[in-house]
């Protein structure tokens, strides 16, 4: 088997004496798959019931002949225009409750009949004549779920709200109880009163955004499970659709990633430290599968068009990104896209052959990728076996952005990437995992900001911890049930037992930090906290606790009352990471990134990725690794 390499292709970009050239840069490249079709829709179809198919004939015998994978789209994430002429009932509306127009991707109504009904018909056109071609070896079912158009206020969309609701709650009685309707008067005596969350004189009802966001969610995995059932009458090849896991949190992928056959994400860099989100993105992708590889769809050989900053990357660093995603569970790397565009909204997007053409870093750094990742096929198959588990949940994510909550400063996201970026400077290599998921196969769990806990993800970390797990956990966790309603008693409510500790308040800090006992500080939040069995390992001035720890059953609980500075957090995971006997796979200096990947039979390989400007030296097990600076190593250990 292979290493999967390549990228996105869209061939109607470009002249056809283009595509035999294309052919042999691919060969000369390393490429063997390519995602096609994604954008295609207005070119196979270019009025309403006229398919043209036969320059994409072409294109698949090219791919086959030239011994090129497709990966073949179905091209429902961008109607044609036509779509939007002929039924404006089914484009998009916003959340601000106005009509959207055609001019850009993606701005249909998901809920929209008619829009389902022409996204499989196109979709089973393609089935029909594409189904056992030679070059057909994955489905790319659509583009980038949720991304755009996650949710759609039409009245289509209200009108399937309500039958959602009804599945969920049985009757208005129990709609009514889940969404607290008793405050401000809001109790609804029928169904045609409940709307989507359009704007409104003040705050909105917090259970009745939370839900829409999960009927938004589970709207969309409907349509792909629709699309999928079209071509599963015509192909038993496999299916998929290219998550954006790290990212758009908009959709809730833990469900959506029980129904692809196989995990595929996109996955761009942002901000500061952006290689430490990477391995987020990565390590998410690999627990959506439930640890089996996975493919990473779409990264950047460089720049992108679509942030403010539109940096180029420095030399060797597409080099790393792509090990990295390599490293953390991936068996295919490929990019968007192919040719970097010459016009269009993207035109600003890095390709693997870029606008200055093969004289260039991006294609000596492409071709050097593809010759590296072949020379390591025999990693294919083999598995990331994490003993650390980070807890995500999309609810809880999307409970913490209304408007109403104790301070703005504090979001899940936020919080997630503190906690798991102390993982990553231990040199811990973590699982993403749900609070009500399995947690049985590790030692160590963090609980980032799990706001929203409800009663069964509570008695799963109970369990968990009272097997002998430790648990990491940090402010704003355990507070309120799967209904957004707060658990009474105390803080955190849900937890409080396994904590040892309750909390009568919190207090918020308003941009300034508060000292402890040990040196350091904590920013953003505090606690009215008192022990309830816990030992207080630090404290604030005034003697109260910042840093507890539990011994519950066989396990150990650390809670923490405020976000402290990284030195402090980095004790403290430190600590926590002892009490749960975890260890990094080698000793590594700062800023060297070091993951293994291994096969059941034994083998095994250090992945070591230097992310600094120096030269630096890894000290595994079985040998002394030299990294030098910004490259990439890859050890094979002893059987």
């Amino acid at each position: 088997m292979a290493i999967v390499y390549g990228g996105d292709y869209n061939p109607e970009q470009w002249p056809r004496e283009t595509w035999a050239e294309d052919m042999r840069l691919m060969r000369e490249a390393g490429v063997n798959r390519v995602s096609v079709g994604i954008f295609s829709w207005a070119l196979f179809e270019p009025e309403e019931g006229r398919y043209e198919f036969e320059w994409f004939d072409e294109v698949m015998d090219l791919l086959a002949a030239n011994g090129i994978e497709a990966c073949l789209a179905t091209p429902t994430a961008s109607p044609p225009p036509w779509f939007a002429a002929t039924y404006p009932e089914a484009v998009m509306v916003d959340a601000e409750g106005r009509q959207l127009t055609h001019g850009s991707r993606q701005g249909f109504d998901p809920s929209s009949d008619v829009y389902l009904a022409k996204a499989l018909a196109i979709a089973e056109k393609l089935a029909e004549r594409y189904a056992n071609h030679p070059a057909l070896a994955l489905w790319h079912i659509h583009n980038e779920y949720g991304c755009h158009n996650a949710r759609s206020y039409t009245k289509a969309a209200t009108a399937k709200f309500r039958v959602w609701l009804r599945e969920r709650y049985g009757d208005l009685d129990g709609l009514n109880a889940a969404w607290g309707t008793a405050f401000w008067s809001q109790a609804y005596s029928s169904w045609d009163q409940v709307y989507a969350p359009l704007p409104t004189p003040t705050i909105a009802n917090p259970g009745q955004v939370l839900d829409w966001k999960r009927y938004s969610s589970w709207r969309l995995k409907q349509n792909y499970l629709a699309e999928a059932a079209v071509i599963g009458k015509y192909s038993d090849k496999p299916m998929t659709t290219n998550f954006m896991a790290g990212g758009h949190p908009d959709i809730d992928l833990w469900e959506f990633s029980d129904v692809v056959d196989v995990v595929t994400t996109d996955h761009y860099l942002v901000g500061e430290n952006a290689h430490v989100k990477l391995g987020f993105g990565a390590d998410y992708a690999r627990s959506l599968g439930s640890g089996r590889p996975w493919i990473l769809m779409e990264h950047s050989t460089s720049a992108v068009n679509w942030q403010g900053r539109n940096r180029a990357k420095a030399p060797r660093e597409m080099l790393r990104n792509s090990f990295q995603h390599f490293a953390r569970g991936a068996d295919g790397i490929m990019f968007f896209q192919w040719r970097a565009s010459k016009q269009g909204a993207e035109k600003w997007h890095s390709g693997m052959v870029p606008h200055a053409g093969t004289d260039s870093k991006i294609w000596r750094e492409v071709c050097e990728l593809g010759a590296r990742l072949g020379e390591l096929a025999e990693v294919e198959g083999s598995r990331v076996d994490a003993e650390t588990a980070i807890l995500w949940d999309f609810p809880n994510a999307w409970a913490q952005e209304h408007e109403a909550r104790p301070t703005n400063e504090l979001t899940a996201q936020g919080v997630f990437d503190v906690y798991y970026a102390a993982l990553w400077r231990a040199g811990i290599t973590a699982d993403v995992a749900e609070p009500e998921g399995d947690l049985s196969k590790y030692r160590f769990v963090v609980v980032p900001a799990v706001y929203l806990l409800s009663r069964k993800g509570a008695e799963n970390l109970r369990q968990f911890v009272n097997g002998g797990g430790t648990v990491l956990v940090t402010p704003y966790s355990g507070i309120a049930d799967e209904t957004d309603t707060v658990y009474l008693g105390g803080y955190p409510g849900a937890i409080r037992d396994v904590l040892g500790v309750r909390s009568e308040e919190f207090y918020p800090l308003i941009g300034g930090k508060v000292e402890l006992a040990s040196g350091g500080h904590g920013t953003i939040w505090s606690e009215a906290a008192a022990s309830t069995g816990a030992e207080v390992r630090d404290t604030y001035a005034d003697g109260s606790p910042a840093w507890l720890v539990n011994r519950f059953g066989e396990g150990t609980a650390h809670y923490l009352t405020t976000f402290p500075d990284d030195a402090t957090l980095d004790r403290i995971v430190a600590a926590a990471a002892q009490d749960a006997g975890v260890e990094p796979p080698a000793e590594t200096p700062v800023g060297v990134e070091v993951v293994r990947r291994a096969h059941e039979d034994g083998r095994s390989w250090l992945f070591c990725i230097n992310h600094t400007a120096t030269d630096a030296q890894v000290k595994a097990a079985d040998a002394v690794i030299d990294v030098p600076a910004g490259e990439v190593v890859v050890h094979r250990e002893h059987a």
